[in-house]
């Protein structure tokens, strides 16, 4: 018996109609997978960026209105000159010196302009800068005449095999690189000459003092500190830390402490986090704080927060004060210290300064 013809051209077409809906659902599948495919990878990292100023002896006693705003006023600017970089589609390298440049210009922080004097009346800075996408690190110490060390420290990095120069050598790379060195006298103020006096006074009195001789030694970093540092995240996902100090009042002998140190006062590792310090640098190099950090965070499971304030807390059992500032690699900021306060910025969800200065 033949099937009937009107039969066959039915499920014949009912054949092509259901063909064609299931080819059509899996191309929409595949279209809706390659569309959320190409949304995920044109979305791009959260960019973030903090600074501090430096952590000491900071309270409301001893700042007064005027002063406290002007340091405000400061931090906001050196902080959004380096957000506005990283929202520019700027690398995180360059927002970090751009920021740490500026607090170098001021005379209110202990970096650059505004360094502290040594006890033969000179001024040596210090400076590092960390890579956290390639681990490539550039630092100096010691130098006398440049005018921004942070960018010395970066030209040592990016244009030359090595990590770390000092004092004349450094000063000599800077000249073939291009860099005008200026005099000491840029960076005198009368408040950092002020300082040196009233410390050598003070050691004076001590030494000549039958008591003092077997009193305890003081802290010679009790006074404020003012360390300046920035950490970045870009949009390219590249963490970048660095950090910029004048030392402490009244040195001797060339001492240097964490700022320059890749791992005390400096470190960034695009695999955990970006750190910068600022304290007692002895106590930070010992501890070897920076990488402490991102040891924790990379090796235990730690959060940032949880790794800067175990190592502070472990600073603080060495006799040690300071802080940090940490920057995690989904753009988490962390800051913990163990001062009466540190001057500290960063940019908030919406693009907003916050500044911060007193617990």
């Amino acid at each position: 018996m033949r099937p009937c013809r009107a039969g066959l051209l039915l499920a014949f077409s009912f054949v092509l109609v259901s063909s064609s809906l299931i080819m059509n659902t899996r191309n929409g599948s595949a279209d809706s997978k390659s569309n959320s495919r190409i949304g995920n990878e044109t979305k791009k990292p959260k960019i973030a960026f903090a600074i501090h100023g430096g952590a000491g002896v900071i309270s409301r006693s001893t700042l007064t209105p005027e002063r406290e705003r002007e340091y405000r006023e400061k931090m906001e600017e050196a902080l959004m000159a380096g957000y506005h970089v990283l929202e520019n589609g700027g690398a995180s390298l360059d927002a970090v010196e751009a920021a740490i440049k500026i607090m170098e210009d001021s005379p209110l922080f202990n970096a650059g302009k505004g360094a502290v004097f040594t006890n033969a009346g000179t001024n040596e800075l210090d400076a590092s800068v960390m890579d956290g996408r390639t681990l490539k690190a550039g630092a100096v110490a010691g130098v006398k005449h440049i005018k921004n060390p942070i960018v010395l420290a970066r030209m040592v990095m990016e244009h030359s095999p090595h990590v770390m120069m000092v004092g004349d050598g450094a000063e000599e790379f800077a000249k073939q690189n291009g860099m005008q060195l200026v005099p000491q006298e840029y960076f005198f103020t009368q408040r950092r000459w002020d300082e040196l006096k009233k410390k050598q006074e003070e050691e004076r009195q001590r030494q000549s003092s039958p008591a003092g001789s077997g009193g305890a030694r003081p802290n010679p970093f009790e006074h404020e500190l003012g360390t300046v540092g920035a950490v970045a995240l870009d949009n390219q996902g590249n963490l970048a830390a660095g950090t910029s100090t004048g030392g402490t009042t009244n040195k001797k002998f060339g001492r240097v402490g964490d700022s320059p140190i890749i791992g005390a006062g400096t470190y960034a590792n695009n695999e955990t986090c970006a750190i910068s310090a600022t304290g007692d640098g002895e106590y930070f190099i010992r501890e070897v704080v920076a990488y402490q950090i991102s040891a924790l965070v990379q090796f235990k499971g730690k959060s940032i927060q949880d790794a800067a304030d175990a190592v502070i807390a472990n600073v603080g059992r060495l006799g040690g004060t300071g802080g940090v500032i940490v920057l995690g690699k989904k753009g988490k900021i962390a800051m913990a210290f163990n001062s009466q306060g540190m001057y500290r910025g960063y940019v908030d969800a919406d693009g907003k300064p916050v500044i911060e200065i007193y617990r």
